[in-house]
């Protein structure tokens, strides 16, 4: 075996692992923001509170499927709000079950319709008491990712 393939293993075991871990965080992240009501859940909600609060967003998270892959509008919404992400520093990560992140978050609104998750932004409250570490493990997580050219990395969320 080379020294090649020896660090290769590892470094899929240790990329495993981080991912392992970033699902457990950010599960954790979109109960409490849930609980805390700091959350925007909707590909359109979300671009309303960038535009209107910018600097109330503290993390955002897109979602999509195998049935939503080649859905053009949703992709086009998808590119700007990672560019709007990037220009204001908000951590931004993929996850690719919907359904999966509908059950975390509730799959119905107030109204009894379907939520849309496929934008998901968690705010700060204006008192700005509220800090999760999740949130921090979540950070640490993109930084590490941006630091291997990983823009918006894809984050499995944990089964039930």
């Amino acid at each position: 075996m080379t020294l090649e393939e020896i660090h290769g293993q590892e470094s899929t075991v240790e990329t495993t692992d981080r991912m392992q871990c970033a699902g457990k965080a950010l599960e954790e992240l979109l109960l409490s923001a849930k609980s805390q009501d700091c959350m925007t859940v909707g590909v359109y909600e979300s671009a309303k509170v960038m535009n209107v609060d910018p600097d109330s967003v503290a993390f955002c998270v897109l979602a999509t499927d195998e049935e939503y892959e080649c859905d053009i509008a949703l992709q086009i919404h998808f590119t700007l709000i990672q560019a709007f992400c990037f220009d204001n520093d908000i951590n931004i990560v993929r996850v690719n079950d919907t359904q999966r992140l509908a059950e975390i978050v509730g799959s119905t609104d107030e109204s009894g319709e379907p939520k849309d998750v496929h934008c998901i932004l968690i705010t700060n409250p204006s008192d700005d008491s509220w800090k999760d570490p999740a949130l921090e493990k979540l950070s640490l997580f993109c930084e590490e990712s941006h630091s291997m050219y990983e823009w918006v990395p894809a984050i499995t969320l944990p089964e039930r």
